[in-house]
């Protein structure tokens, strides 16, 4: 079967995406593990499938790198609404994109020559799960705030985040939560937040969304930033708003290239 895809990222958080309505895929979590290896795939952090929604304009389904199938990625939802702009899936720049966390919002920035600059998405409401979690690594106790925002994280406030070992703390910590948890190692710098995150499925990633939402509001519930705030991660900088709870992010969204595979 030939299987035409789009690689996109939104600050270093690269997936592959795919019109799910052309195609009928019956074990998308191997086929995210096989196309995610970088060495022997096209190489991403997984598969992103965009079907029909009977209850929005479009859903999102996404498979992690290892082949789990995730709740909800901010930076996959703005390449969403690239790709369905410009795909001429639609010609809104409001849309409603469901997920396996809920209906969410996505406000399209369009430049004069069509093509889609940034793009708002409304993640919701944050919950608090629990403000003092401790989990053990590396002979470490480790205090940090369970935030949920469609998916779990684990928001660790440290003094410098550059020197914490994310690639061997991150799993540690990852599976000490049943169901396993986003890890995000951060700390207060100037004009906002310097973090680095794990995610459950995916490993070290450049970027991460919904991390970057949680770290916003782990950190807002801490009085460490205000609203916006920054959130600097190595693939970039993602602006986050927080108001009563509720949560906007706005980023960036970028072709990388398209192409097609045989399975």
């Amino acid at each position: 079967m030939r299987l035409e895809f789009t690689k996109m990222e939104g600050l270093g958080n690269d997936y592959i995406y795919v019109d799910a309505g052309k195609y009928h895929i019956d074990n998308p979590q191997e086929l995210s593990k096989r196309l995610s290896d970088r060495h022997f795939g096209v190489g991403a952090d997984g598969l992103v499938l965009i079907g029909p929604s009977e209850v929005a304009d479009f859903r999102m389904i996404m498979y992690n790198a290892d082949g789990s199938e995730g709740l909800m990625c901010g930076n996959a939802a703005r390449c969403i609404g690239k790709y369905v702009l410009e795909k001429g899936l639609t010609n809104k720049t409001v849309i409603g994109l469901e997920t396996a966390s809920g209906v969410r919002r996505l406000n399209l920035h369009v430049a004069a020559d069509g093509t889609v600059e940034s793009v708002t998405v409304d993640m919701g409401r944050y919950s608090i799960i629990q403000r003092n979690m401790v989990l053990e690594a590396a002979g470490r106790s480790f205090s940090g705030m369970h935030v949920d925002v469609g998916n779990p994280h684990f928001v660790v406030f440290v003094p410098d985040a550059e020197a914490e070992d994310v690639a061997a703390l991150g799993p540690v910590l990852e599976n000490q939560v049943p169901g396993g948890i986003n890890v995000e190692f951060a700390s207060v710098r100037p004009g906002g937040i310097r973090m680095r995150v794990w995610e459950r499925g995916s490993g070290i990633t450049l970027a991460c969304g919904t991390g970057a939402c949680a770290t916003a509001a782990a950190a807002i519930e801490q009085c460490l930033c205000g609203s916006p705030c920054s959130i600097f991660m190595d693939g970039g900088t993602l602006e986050v708003s927080v108001l009563d709870g509720a949560i906007l992010q706005r980023g960036p969204a970028r072709t990388v290239f398209e192409g097609a595979v045989f399975f």
